[in-house]
C-alpha cells in the first residue's frame, strides 16, 4: 500500500460527498462543475461506484447521478478500494513485493503498524463523519 491517495480516488469521495449534500440527481456537468473535474475524469472515477450500487446513473437529458445508499454506511476505506482495488496489506515499504520474501526489511515491525493503524482509521472513518453529518 502506498501512502498516497490518488487522484480519482479523492474526486470519488469528493462526488459522493456532493451528491449526499445535493440531496437528490445532478447531471454529470453539474457534478463536474461542483467538484471541478472534466466530465471524463468524473466518469472514470464514478463508474466503480455505479457498480457498487452506491449510485445511480441515468442516461439522457435528463439524466445524472443519485445517490443511492447512505453516506454514513461508507468507509473511506471502502470508497478508496472501490476505485483502487483490494488495499495490499503484505506489501514491503521498500519494493513491489510481498515482505517476507527475501527476510524483513529494517522498517517491517514500524510500518506494519502504522499500515494496521491507517487502514483502522480509514476503515472506522464514514463519509458521512467527512461531512460532519455521521459519527466519526
Amino acid at each position: 500500500m502506498r501512502l498516497e491517495i490518488t487522484r480519482r480516488a479523492d474526486l470519488a469521495t469528493r462526488a459522493l460527498l456532493t451528491l449526499g449534500a445535493a440531496r437528490g440527481r445532478l447531471k454529470a456537468a453539474e457534478l463536474a462543475a461542483r467538484v471541478d473535474a472534466s466530465p471524463g475524469f468524473l466518469a472514470q472515477a464514478m463508474t466503480p461506484l455505479v457498480s457498487r450500487g452506491w449510485v445511480r446513473s441515468d442516461p439522457g437529458p435528463t439524466g445524472g447521478y443519485t445517490l443511492v445508499t447512505d453516506l454514513d454506511a461508507l468507509s473511506v476505506l471502502e470508497v478508496i478500494e472501490a476505485v483502487e482495488g483490494p488495499t495490499d496489506t503484505a506489501g514491503c515499504v521498500l519494493e513491489d513485493r510481498p515482505c517476507s520474501r527475501g527476510g524483513y526489511c529494517a522498517l517491517h515491525v514500524p510500518w506494519s503498524r502504522a499500515r494496521t493503524l491507517l487502514l483502522q482509521d480509514l476503515s472506522d472513518t464514514t463519509l458521512a463523519g467527512l461531512a460532519g453529518r455521521g459519527s466519526r
